[in-house]
């Protein structure tokens, strides 16, 4: 049986319900990947406090390319030189020198100082070389891509508008149908009919 808390919110329910479900809450090691939003990883402490906390890769990339276009302009050699050094010290996991990147340009440039104060949030998250050792994934592309395969294609149609609750209902029904639930969930929609009746 699930430990259920009332303050959690759907979404955290409906997650640790899928979790569970999956056998993610007794896996032996476990790991969730966020995009450094600080409501993602509370959910994530909350629910799964035993899983290995992992920044997207790419999302740390996008903050460093940010930076280098600003300091240097973008497209520029140095910029495109400046931004490879720190995906590389990112990917080798010398955050310590990559940091020390940022705060050469943190006093004149605000984005810089904004990255920096991210890593130093998520260096804990953002350990890649060891990750990749253990064989864990570090970014949310494929997912992302899931989710564009299953949303959009079937959301984004020529001539299609949706209000809210009626998007809603179609991607429960696609998630249904995409994760071989789609029998569980007429049997669960025929019982609940016939206990109201």
């Amino acid at each position: 049986m699930l430990d259920t808390d009332l303050n959690r919110s759907d979404l955290a329910e409906r997650v640790l319900r899928e979790a569970a479900r999956r056998g993610f809450t007794q896996a032996a090691r476990c790991a969730t990947l966020g995009d450094g939003a600080p409501w993602i990883w509370n959910t994530s402490t909350e629910l799964f406090p035993q899983a290995i906390q992992i920044l997207d890769r790419f999302h740390a990339k996008e903050h460093l390319s940010s930076v280098g276009k600003i300091i240097y302009g973008a497209d520029t050699p140095p910029a495109k030189q400046w931004i490879q050094r720190r995906y590389d010290q990112l990917d080798d996991g010398k955050i310590d020198p990559l940091l020390k990147a940022l705060d050469r340009h943190a006093a004149k440039y605000e984005e810089a100082r904004k990255c920096a104060a991210y890593v130093r949030r998520n260096r804990h998250r953002m350990r890649y070389a060891e990750f990749h050792a253990q064989g864990l994934c570090t970014s949310t592309g494929v997912l992302e891509a899931g989710c564009k395969i299953v949303v959009g294609t079937r959301l984004k149609r020529g001539g299609m508008h949706w209000t809210e609750h009626g998007a809603n209902t179609i991607m429960a029904l696609r998630c249904c149908k995409l994760s071989a639930r789609f029998e569980d969930f007429w049997e669960y929609r025929a019982d609940r009919m016939k206990a109201t009746a």
